[in-house]
């Protein structure tokens, strides 16, 4: 047994050294020919007859736009007078729309607004585009660089808040339809405008009505997009190019009321534990023990496909990682991991944002109470999650109250074989040409939760580029958007309408999704 040892040995070391070669050789195969997911059609040119400049009767529009202070505070608490105001402006600013026949205009909830564009072919099912026209509460006004309701144009970027989030999107739209009715074109297929008025607190008053409104009428709508993620900058590790990230679905959240009820007393007489201890030691379990890396399960949703998508232009490291995810998917995953940015789209996330117990110094607490908020991955559900803090917490003593919770939405279809994503990379490659599109989801929420019902193909997308030093911006200080970008996201929408007169159809690139 022990001469016949070495020669085992020996065999295993082989078999090792030659499942270590033919994984390399798979690995370097793999880099070398894994396919490309995108495409090159015309550019949008300035030089073009029908491309639509920010001149100034166009920036006066948008920075008056962003003049009205449709501030929504928390549910059914908002700015009615200046709702009120800013759709008036918007009736106003728009005579062509608001002057065609074709066009038909509701007031929904009061200030929300729905427009509905007659196509030419009724037997073509209409598609939405949405934004909304409240934006969040000003913080720290003073260290703004301009006011923050004031429009300002300075150093080529426009200053104030709802530039970015989102009256950009909703002025966009709205310019792309003016120009495009101004020049007599009528669209082959019906379009919707929908805007709600209080996107930024759930939207129950606004795109809630609307999508029952809808449904209602019975509409089946082709496409949605809404606000979403940006053309991003420096966003992606290992890419030097832009990348347009088309979110085609977003995580569901939760919020967990956690009880513990013992008895309390004089602080001079304690028991072994405590309402506050054994809350505490549920909260540190829920805290060292990460709902699963989607990542590591060898997931083939979003989260897989945003990196492999840009896989062909990334540098060499990156490439052959995300070009073989099949076997270095847990490495990635581990990765992700470590930075709350990135590992919010590895799994569900655990917050601990409220804990409360305790009246007096000298007394101990016969309650404690803490909130958790959970936001959920597309892959996972309300109910898994609800059992899984059960089980790491593994204690009868805590008590489970649910306060909110939204199931993460169903995931639209993306790739070569959905002809509306297809429609959407070729419109933002036409305006950004350079720049690669990738399928992803958002870690957090939009009125598209309100249209579910209404359609499969649901995106929510942002046409203006964004650095990582803007991200701060986003619901911050010194929100802005620069006058390039936001004739961009004029122009894309424009591109969007007349690219939606082309048949929706399946086109092969050569390349195959089932990697």
């Amino acid at each position: 047994m022990w001469k016949s040892l070495p020669r085992v040995l020996s065999l295993v070391v082989r078999g090792f050294a030659l499942t270590l070669a033919v994984l390399a050789t798979i690995v370097v195969i793999r880099t070398a020919t894994f396919p490309s997911y995108q495409t090159s059609p015309p550019e949008c040119k300035l030089t073009d007859p029908d491309f639509i400049p920010a001149d100034q009767e166009r920036l006066s529009r948008f920075t008056s736009a962003i003049q009205f202070r449709t501030v929504s505070y928390e549910r059914g608490v908002g700015t009615p007078q200046e709702l009120a105001r800013f759709t008036q402006f918007i009736r106003e600013s728009f005579p062509t729309i608001h002057g065609s026949p074709l066009v038909r205009r509701d007031v929904v909830g009061n200030y929300s607004l729905l427009y509905r564009v007659d196509g030419s072919d009724a037997s073509l099912k209409p598609y939405m585009l949405a934004s909304h026209l409240d934006v969040v509460p000003i913080t720290q006004e003073a260290n703004w660089e301009a006011p923050p309701f004031s429009g300002q144009l300075k150093d080529g970027y426009i200053y104030g808040r709802g530039t970015i989030d989102a009256k950009h999107s909703l002025m966009g739209c709205l310019e792309a339809v003016e120009f495009i009715l101004s020049r007599g074109h009528r669209p082959k297929r019906t379009l919707y405008l929908a805007f709600g008025h209080d996107e930024e607190t759930s939207g129950h008053f606004g795109a809630k009505v609307i999508g029952e409104m809808l449904a209602q009428r019975g509409e089946k709508i082709e496409f949605i997009l809404d606000e979403g993620t940006p053309v991003g900058e420096g966003l992606v590790p290992g890419v030097s190019k832009q990348v347009a990230l088309v979110s085609v679905a977003e995580k569901g959240f939760l919020q967990l009321h956690l009880t513990v009820n013992e008895e309390g007393g004089h602080a001079s007489m304690p028991r072994s534990e405590s309402a506050i201890g054994i809350l505490s030691k549920a909260i540190s379990k829920l805290e060292d023990s990460p709902h699963p890396n989607m990542f590591k399960m060898f997931g083939t949703g979003p989260e897989t496909r945003m990196l492999e998508y840009v896989a062909t232009e990334m540098t060499l490291p990156y490439r052959m990682l995300t070009s073989n995810l099949w076997l270095f998917s847990p490495l990635v995953g581990w990765v992700y991991s470590k930075k709350p940015q990135t590992n919010a789209f590895a799994r569900t996330t655990t917050a601990l944002t409220r804990f409360n117990a305790g009246v007096k110094d000298n007394v101990i607490s016969p309650e404690a109470t803490a909130v958790i908020d959970h936001r959920i991955h597309p892959s996972s559900s309300v109910e898994e999650v609800i059992e899984f803090d059960r089980k790491v917490i593994n204690d009868p003593r805590v008590k489970f109250n649910v306060i909110n919770n939204m199931e993460p939405s169903p995931t639209s279809p993306y790739g070569k074989d959905s002809p509306t994503y297809m429609l959407l990379q070729k419109t933002i490659q036409q305006i950004y040409p350079d720049a690669l599109v990738t399928p992803t989801f958002m870690v957090a929420n939009t009125d598209t939760r309100h249209y579910w019902s209404l359609s499969s193909a649901i995106y929510r997308f942002n046409p203006y580029v964004m650095t990582p030093s803007d991200l701060p911006r986003f619901h911050g200080l010194n929100e802005r958007i620069s006058v390039q970008n936001y004739e961009r996201v004029m122009n894309f929408y424009y591109h969007l309408i007349v690219n939606m007169d082309e048949p929706l159809e399946i086109k092969r690139h050569g390349h195959e999704d089932e990697l």
